[in-house]
C-alpha cells in the first residue's frame, strides 16, 4: 500500500484515540441496556425456535418485540424479518396514521428519494400513493442546519389537520447535518404542547449512536431497517416500528390486517438472527462510527471536504465525502468495493435505480445484500458528487476499505 496512506492511517488512529474511547463508552451503555432487557425477559434457546403458518403464540417474536421496546424507551414495538426495507417500514407507519384530508408535514426538508412516490410528489397517479388517498404534503427546511421551531409552531397553529409531523433524522442524499436526539426532543415537546399530531421519526442510520433513541424523548413512532444499525450485521432482512402503544397498534394493523395485527406472522427460523443482531448492534455501530471518523481524517488530509469532520461528534453512521467530479465518485466507490470481503473483484457502475431521480452508484461487498451497516458507499451522479459512506462490521475491515478507496482516488490525480 502507498506509504503516504500507511503513514496517514497511523496518524489518524493516534489523533482519534479519545474519540474512539468515547464511542466505546456509548457502546458499553447501550450493550448494558440490551443485556438487562434480555435478562429481565428471560431470553432462552426456546425463543429461537421456528414457527410457520399463522405464527400464533410465537414466543420468540413476541418477546423480542417487548425487549426492543424496552431498549429504545418505547411503550410498544414490533420487529419483523418480512419488512423488506426501510422504505417499506416507513410506508407501513405513514399509511397506518394518515387518513383522507390529513397533512403529512416534513419538518427537516425533503425526505429520502425513495419516499417521493410513496408520498405522491412524483410518479403516476392512482398507483396508491398517500396523495391518491387524499393526504396532502408540506415541508419546512432546516434553518442554519437546525429545525426551524418558529415556523413549525406557526404551521401547526395554522393547519389544524396536520396529522403527522415527520422527521428524517439522517441526511439521506441531502447536504445537511444529521439531527441529534436532543433536536428531536425539542420538536416532540413543541408538537405535543399544541397539537394532537403524531411525531414520526425516520431513525435509519441513527440507532445506538447515542444512548437515547427518539421514542425515549417523545416520538410517537420511530422506524428503521434491520439491515442497518439494529440488525448488527446478523439480520438477513427486516425492519421495526416502535413508539406509543396506539401508534404501534395501528402500524400492526397496516402490517397485516385490522383486527389481526401483531398476533400473526411466522418467524420462519429468523428469530435467532434478530436476537443476535440486536445483541451485537451497539458494538457493530461503534465499529461503523470508528470507520467513519477514520475516513473523515484520511480524506480531509488528502484535500477533500468531509462532513461531519473527523473532530465532530456524530448522530448517525453516515460519512459524506465531497469529491467534485463523477470520475472521482466512481473511483471512490470502486475502491470501497475492492476493499470489501464479498465481490471484491466487481467494479460498480452507475445505474438507474428504482425510486431515485438520478443514476446512482453503489459499492456494497456485503454478506447481506444492500446491508449498509456493512461497509458500503453510494451516491447520485449529480453535483457536487458526494459519496455517502456508511458501515463497517469491524474497524479493521473498514480501515482497509477506506485505504483502498483512497488509493483509487490518488490514481485519478496522476
Amino acid at each position: 500500500m502507498d506509504k503516504k496512506l500507511t503513514s496517514l492511517a497511523k496518524a489518524a488512529e493516534a489523533a482519534l484515540a479519545d474519540r474512539f474511547a468515547a464511542i466505546d463508552d456509548i457502546s458499553f451503555q447501550n450493550t448494558e441496556k440490551i443485556m438487562t432487557a434480555f435478562r429481565e425477559h428471560r431470553v432462552s434457546e426456546s425463543m429461537f425456535a421456528a414457527t410457520s403458518g399463522y405464527g400464533y403464540d410465537d414466543k420468540g417474536r413476541d418477546t423480542l418485540d417487548r425487549i426492543f421496546a424496552d431498549v429504545v424507551g418505547a411503550e410498544a414495538a414490533f420487529v419483523r424479518h418480512n419488512i423488506t426495507c426501510g422504505t417499506h417500514a416507513l410506508a407501513i407507519g405513514l399509511y397506518a396514521l394518515l387518513r383522507p384530508g390529513d397533512i403529512l408535514y416534513s419538518v427537516a426538508g425533503k425526505p429520502y428519494d425513495t419516499l417521493d412516490e410513496v408520498i405522491g410528489n412524483v410518479g403516476t397517479a392512482n398507483n396508491g400513493s398517500l396523495r391518491d388517498f387524499g393526504v396532502s404534503y408540506m415541508e419546512s427546511k432546516l434553518k442554519d442546519g437546525k429545525l426551524d421551531l418558529t415556523e413549525i409552531k406557526e404551521n401547526l397553529e395554522k393547519h389544524k389537520n396536520i396529522k403527522v409531523v415527520f422527521i428524517q433524522r439522517s441526511k439521506g442524499y441531502l447536504d445537511r447535518p444529521t439531527l441529534r436526539t436532543a433536536d428531536i426532543k425539542e420538536v416532540c415537546d413543541l408538537v405535543h404542547g399544541i397539537s394532537d399530531a403524531f411525531v414520526v421519526v425516520d431513525n435509519c442510520y441513527g440507532e445506538f449512536v447515542e444512548t437515547l433513541e427518539p421514542a425515549a424523548v417523545g416520538a410517537d413512532m420511530m422506524i428503521g431497517s434491520l439491515i442497518k444499525n439494529p440488525g448488527g450485521g446478523f439480520a438477513e432482512s427486516g425492519g421495526y416500528i416502535a413508539g406509543s402503544a396506539r401508534a404501534v397498534e395501528l402500524a400492526g394493523y397496516r402490517l397485516t390486517a385490522i383486527g389481526v395485527g401483531l398476533e400473526v406472522g411466522a418467524s420462519l427460523g429468523q428469530n435467532k438472527n434478530l436476537y443476535r443482531g440486536l445483541f451485537y448492534a451497539p458494538h457493530t455501530v461503534a465499529q461503523a462510527l470508528k470507520t467513519a471518523h477514520f475516513a473523515a481524517y484520511i480524506f480531509e488530509a488528502l484535500g477533500y471536504a468531509a462532513s461531519p469532520r473527523y473532530t465532530e461528534t456524530r448522530s448517525d453512521i453516515i460519512q459524506m465525502i465531497r469529491l467534485g467530479t463523477p470520475e472521482k465518485l466512481v473511483a471512490f466507490c470502486r475502491g470501497i468495493q475492492a476493499g470489501s470481503p464479498v465481490d471484491a473483484f466487481v467494479s460498480p457502475e452507475p445505474w438507474d435505480m428504482p425510486g431515485y431521480a438520478d443514476p446512482v452508484i453503489m459499492a456494497a461487498g456485503t454478506f447481506v445484500g444492500g446491508a449498509s451497516i456493512e461497509l458500503s458507499a453510494d451516491g447520485p451522479l449529480r453535483p457536487p458528487y458526494i459519496a455517502y459512506l456508511q458501515g463497517g462490521l469491524t474497524f479493521e475491515s473498514g480501515k482497509i476499505g477506506i485505504l483502498r478507496a483512497a488509493e483509487e482516488l490518488l490514481k485519478t490525480e496522476k
